[in-house]
């Protein structure tokens, strides 16, 4: 067997729950073959593993080495199996089941008991919003159809062909919109906000391109989701903040019209969530801020919802990135150092299955918070996680602010010498990554010429001197996207004030946030 599926094996057989693994055990009991045993004992070996070590597996009594890869893969194959008989399983798969009884009853020329299988199927179907599965359900029923003796066939068909029209519409909307949806997100996490004009024509041009055409009242309560992520996702993109807000809430308002939708489209719920807790963040909606999130945390507590291991990691995801934001928000770095403490450990447990994006924003943020409670040390070992990050065609955005902000790091920290080694090498690095804007250059700057033997007075007209240049940098479309980074104004005006930068940005939160 290939070191990948010894892998995988590995990673799925520690995924499962303590149910799931007796679950597996039953269902292998159940087989009843005289090689289950073997089975069994290779799962077990494995399952006391934290790293794999398939040494310890070949002394299991009864099994031959030249068996293992075929063993393993079987295993793996019959772990699945068992999966499939769970309840939760169950109940997301119960259109599948219906398909799978429908076609069995096909193939053994019953026609009619197809028919009433494929009823209950599409009406579950429907539900559920099932629609690819809908489609092959449909399918299933013309053939069928044809198959039986039935006087108003022409009219059943004719119904059931605009009922095919009408969800492979659906479905051409949806993909549409996701596929739009998706690549945005890809020149996202690989560029960040827009950096320029030329970004920015780009961004418009293939949006434009690619947006289809429709008629918003034709659209169904799914293809309204889809089509809301993928605007406010664009407006979020090139930094319509407000717009981006206005078709956020549009999304969670489909949601609220039709409840159903949460419980089927759990995932697209927590995104919907996220997307609007996004903007009332950076436009300090707080009141609104607060009670999105109550609404985020309140979905680990309801029963009717199935909270699978990828729910799970979403939802841990979105709380634990806006709770950090709660903290920006408010000006409450202290505190927010506490939070990240209290949940570190979970967090590097959810690391190994988080995307790189998600993993470095973490990294960013934690940094940030860090920085703001003066723990300069510690916001380096946050930033070298992103700086260190091979991975150096994803979020340059952060990757080169990272950088910028291990500088300050080491302003506040009185270190010369690293200020000068690595003013030189995030030079090349924004170079390179031609991604050099004023913002930056006004920082590094700042740094090379900064001297510790200047009088206090000079040091604080040089805090001063930046901070106008900063200011004027604020209103500019492509410069102000550096500021949501890292605010350096309120920085520079904890230097001048002689006052922690807490209590700068608690101040200016208090007139802000609504």
């Amino acid at each position: 067997m290939s070191k990948a599926k010894t892998d995988s094996l590995f990673n799925l057989i520690n995924s499962l729950t303590k149910s799931e693994k007796w679950q597996f055990k039953v269902y292998a009991n159940r087989l009843n073959r005289s090689g289950n045993k073997i089975f069994v004992d290779v799962f077990d070996t494995i399952d006391r593993q934290k790293e794999y070590n398939e040494k310890a597996i070949t002394t299991i009594k009864g099994l031959k080495a030249a068996q293992l890869p075929n063993i393993k893969q079987n295993l793996y194959k019959q772990v699945l199996a068992s999966l499939s008989n769970s309840s939760v399983m169950s109940q997301e798969n119960a259109v599948t089941r219906y398909v799978e009884h429908a076609k069995f009853l096909y193939n053994k020329c019953l026609y009619t008991d197809c028919l009433i299988i494929i009823e209950k199927a599409k009406k579950a179907a429907w539900e559920n919003f099932q629609l690819i599965m809908l489609l092959e359900l449909l399918e299933l029923e013309k053939s069928a159809i044809l198959q039986t003796s039935n006087d108003d066939i022409s009219n059943r068909i004719e119904a059931l062909v605009f009922e095919i029209a009408e969800v492979a519409r659906q479905i051409q909307n949806i993909h549409r919109f996701s596929n739009l949806s998706v690549r945005l997100t890809a020149f996202y996490q690989h560029v960040g906000f827009i950096r320029n004009s030329s970004d920015l024509k780009s961004v418009r041009e293939y949006y434009s391109a690619n947006f289809p055409n429709f008629t918003i009242r034709q659209l169904s309560p799914l293809e309204l989701l889809y089509l809301y992520i993928t605007i406010s996702a664009y407006y979020f993109f090139v930094q319509d903040l407000k717009n981006g807000y206005k078709y956020a809430k549009k999304c969670l308002q489909v949601f609220d019209e039709h409840p159903a939708l949460m419980k089927a489209k759990t995932e697209l719920y927590i995104k919907a969530l996220n997307n609007l807790l996004v903007a009332q963040n950076k436009l300090f909606l707080y009141s609104e801020f607060r009670e999105t999130h109550h609404r985020l945390v309140s979905l680990k507590r309801q029963k009717q919802i199935i909270l699978t291991e990828n729910l799970q990691l979403n939802l841990f995801k979105a709380i634990y990135i806006h709770e950090i934001n709660r903290h920006f928000m408010l000006g409450e770095f202290k505190s927010g150092t506490r939070i990240v403490n209290a949940l570190e450990k979970e967090l590097l447990n959810f690391i190994p299955k988080l995307n790189k994006n998600t993993v470095m924003t973490f990294y960013y943020k934690i940094a940030c918070l860090y920085f703001g409670n003066y723990q300069f040390k510690t916001a380096i070992k946050w930033l070298n996680h992103i700086i260190n990050e091979k991975a150096s065609d994803l979020r340059e955005d952060l990757q080169s602010f990272a950088r910028i902000l291990r500088l300050i790091c080491y302003f506040e920290l009185n270190d010369a010498e690293m200020i000068n080694y690595n003013i030189r090498a995030t030079y090349r690095f924004l170079q390179k990554k031609q991604s050099f804007i004023r913002y930056q250059q006004l920082i590094m700057n700042f740094l090379r010429t900064i001297k510790k033997t200047d009088t206090q007075t000079k040091t604080i007209t040089r805090f001063r001197e930046l901070k106008t240049n900063m200011q004027k940098l604020e209103n500019n479309r492509f410069e102000k996207r550096a500021f949501i980074y890292f605010d350096i104004v309120s920085w520079l005006e904890s230097k001048i004030e002689n006052r922690s930068m807490q209590d700068i940005v608690k101040k200016k939160s208090a007139r802000y946030i609504s």
